[in-house]
This record gives structure tokens, C-alpha cells and sequence, in this order.
């Protein structure tokens, strides 16, 4: 991995760059990119509350209170009523946060009206180890959720710990792991690696954990600069990533002994299964809820980052959309080839189709230093990822959600 590392730094800065458009968006006044078009997308369900929220955590999140929460799905649901009235239709539905389960009767009176109003979509759902209950699974498959995402980020107490994630120790999240197997099409855990504290024998006895539960998917990843709101941030967070090609390595090496092939460059399955990244699977996105961030048409958008914001432009009647920057046509086929990379490749549907022929957006060149540089092989019909690639391409993403985090803070710091 050592011979990759310029690679890597050349790859991020590239990435670096790109993050500038997250840095240029803004003020919305009219929102009339929003219009559906005849392609298929996906819709993000964002839920900003957590019981317990995690200091490493670098989404958009807020303490749960019950008020503002009931206030705060009410307008989620004007939210979501809006687009369909526009005549969107969503393929995939994801709900992320915070923790979507926080009030499960709030989510039992949401899932079902957008259900019915799209024609049984996909759905995908984060929750938390504490939620996992029979009563909780039963609702869940009720509402048809497909895909079930645990934030189980490490089995051992003592990292546990040393990253706040006070919310449940390593043999509870064993146990509820061992209760929501089986009840979905994919049940995913997510794993977060490369912490100052964490020894590698501690994320290699995660990884024999997730193995001997044999759970569908798994999701490793990186730690990323934590969401600053003003807070001392302690050093047990502080991210390093000399380390990170270390991590990685024993990653792919036990991932694959254990019969786990990557179905993106964090994501590990066993046999098909749903992955968790929409950005992947879908060209547009729908983002909805508090501080949501949206790509549609070539438009990129957030929603504003104040709760009493968001309510109070909903309950005027319009959409609560704060920001945005319609993308060139080579921002936008750079930003699409990116996500492609993330999911290892294009495979079927063909790299001409999907971002044409034409020199103009850059997109060749791109990829030619790509190959040159071994992250990617293929012809023009088909691109894949290589295995040496797999270590850029996840450093890429890196830094992509790292711009996405700096937008996030841009936002909070200047009440957007």
C-alpha cells in the first residue's frame, strides 16, 4: 500500500478540488429545478435526532426532544406530499440521521403514506443496536423495509467508548445483530475504522465478529473529521490517517478470506445484496428534511440546517430548499463518474452511455489518467475498479464527504 500513497494524494487532491463546488453554492429563491423528469430516482429521508449523539459523528444531528421531533415529522411529511404533488416518483427510499427509529410511531404513520403513493418502493432504513426489538422488527417489515443498516461501529467496549458510542456495549450489539438476522432481504452493520485509539488487533477482532455472525454486509468506515459545532474536540477523535492503508488492507485481506466481495469501495457482501449508497444506485436524489443535500437535473441543493427554519417554510407552504448550483456539464459528469468509481465500475449499462463521447466534459482524459495510474481498467463499454484501485477510490470518498462536512459546519456557523 505504500507505493499507492502518491496516488492516493494525487487522487484526493483531485477530489479536493471538486469539493469546492459544495463551498459555491447559493441562496435559493426559486426552486424550479425541481421538477420531476422521466428518469427513475431515489428519495433521502433525513431524521436529525439522537438520543445519544455521537461526538465523531460528522452528519447533520440534533438531542432528541419529543416537541420539536412530533413538530419535526409533521413537516416531513408536508415535505415529502410536495414532490409527490409534483408528480415525483421514487424507486428507493432511505432513511438516515441521526436515528430514523427514534419515535417508531412517527415512522409507522410516514413509511405507509409515501408507500401508497409510489407503489411499494425500495426501502432502506439506519437504526440503532438499542432499537432492535421484536416488537420494532415486525413493524419494520410491516412498513417493507428491504434493507436494514445497524450502526454497530465496533464490538469492543473500550472503543466504544473511547468514541462516545455509549448507546449499547459490544455483546448487546452481538445479540441484536443475532436477532434482526434473517428478517430482511439485507441486513448491513456498519464498522468505523482508522480511530487514533484503535489497534489493529481490535478492528481485526471486529472483523472476525462480523464473520462469525455471518451477516449479509458490512460497511467499513473511515473516521472523518467530526461535525464541528463550537465544541472541544478531543484528541481519541482527531483523525490520522497515516494509518488509514494499514486499516484497509487487513480490511480487503479479511473480507475477502471470509467470502465477502465489495460491492462498493466500503461496502463488503456475501452473495447480491442491496447496498446503502443511493448515491451509487441513482444519478438524481430527492433529499428531504433539516439540512438534507440533494442532487437533481444537475443542480445540487441543500435544505436549510435551522429547525425552526425548516418548519416555518414549510408551514408557509414552500419547499425548505436553502442553497444550491447547477453543475456544468463537466462538474456534473465528474461528480457522476466519482460515485461511479465508489461502486467499483460500470457494468452493463456501458461508460458511453452514461457519459457519452464527447471531449468537452473532460471525462476522457480523467479516466485515462485513471487507467495510467492503475485505479481503473476497462474498454469504453465497461470500467472497472482494480483491487489496488479499491485503496484510492476509498480515499476519494473520503475526501468527498469531508467537503460534504465542511459545507454542513458553513451552514450551522452562519444559520443557513
Amino acid at each position: 500500500m505504500k507505493g499507492l500513497s502518491w496516488l492516493s494524494r494525487l487522487a484526493g487532491g483531485l477530489v479536493r478540488l471538486e469539493g469546492r463546488k459544495f463551498s459555491s453554492l447559493k441562496r435559493c429563491q426559486d426552486d424550479y429545478f425541481l421538477t420531476p423528469s422521466k428518469g427513475e430516482s431515489a428519495l433521502y429521508i433525513h431524521i436529525p435526532f439522537c438520543r445519544q449523539p455521537c461526538p465523531y459523528c460528522s452528519f447533520h444531528r440534533y438531542q432528541f426532544r419529543e416537541d420539536i421531533a412530533r413538530r419535526y415529522f409533521r413537516n416531513l411529511r408536508t415535505e415529502i406530499d410536495l414532490y409527490l404533488d409534483r408528480g415525483f416518483h421514487f424507486a428507493h427510499i432511505y432513511l438516515g440521521g441521526g436515528n430514523p427509529t427514534v419515535m417508531m410511531d412517527e415512522l409507522v404513520s410516514l413509511l405507509p403514506i409515501s408507500r401508497s403513493r409510489l407503489g411499494g418502493p425500495v426501502i432502506s432504513l439506519e437504526t440503532n443496536p438499542s432499537d432492535i426489538t421484536p416488537e420494532n422488527i415486525a413493524l419494520l417489515k410491516e412498513l417493507g423495509v428491504g434493507r436494514l443498516s445497524v450502526g454497530v461501529q465496533s464490538f469492543n467496549d473500550r472503543l466504544l467508548k473511547a468514541m462516545g458510542r455509549t448507546s449499547h456495549t459490544g455483546v448487546e450489539a452481538q445479540e441484536k445483530v443475532r436477532l434482526a438476522q434473517g428478517n430482511f432481504e439485507t441486513l448491513n452493520i456498519d464498522i468505523l475504522y482508522n480511530l487514533p485509539d484503535q489497534r489493529p488487533e481490535v478492528l481485526r477482532s471486529d472483523i472476525v465478529m462480523v464473520r462469525e455472525l455471518e451477516v449479509d454486509q458490512v460497511t467499513f468506515y473511515p473516521l472523518m473529521p467530526p461535525l464541528n459545532r463550537g465544541e472541544p474536540l478531543p484528541p481519541s477523535l482527531k483523525p490520522d490517517n497515516r494509518r488509514e492503508g494499514l486499516f484497509y488492507k487487513m480490511i480487503l485481506e479479511e473480507m475477502y478470506d471470509g467470502g465477502y466481495r465489495p460491492s462498493t469501495a466500503w461496502c463488503f457482501s456475501r452473495g447480491r445484496r442491496m447496498i446503502d449508497e443511493y448515491i451509487v444506485d441513482y444519478g438524481d436524489y430527492i433529499a428531504v428534511g433539516c439540512g438534507a443535500v440533494g442532487f437533481f437535473g444537475g443542480v445540487l441543493y441543500a435544505n436549510t440546517f435551522s429547525l425552526d427554519r425548516y418548519s416555518q417554510m414549510l408551514e408557509s407552504g414552500g419547499l425548505p430548499v436553502a442553497l444550491f448550483r447547477g453543475l456544468s456539464r463537466s462538474e456534473a459528469s465528474r461528480y457522476r463518474l466519482l460515485t461511479t468509481l465508489f461502486g467499483m465500475g460500470i457494468r452493463g449499462d456501458g461508460f458511453r452511455r452514461r457519459f457519452g463521447d464527447s471531449p468537452s466534459n473532460g471525462i476522457q482524459s480523467l479516466v485515462a489518467l485513471l487507467q495510467f495510474m492503475g485505479v481503473v481498467e476497462g474498454d469504453g463499454e465497461e470500467l472497472r475498479v482494480t483491487g489496488e484501485g479499491m485503496m484510492v477510490v476509498s480515499r476519494m470518498m473520503r475526501e468527498f464527504f469531508s467537503a460534504l462536512n465542511r459545507l454542513r459546519e458553513y451552514c450551522l456557523r452562519y444559520g443557513i
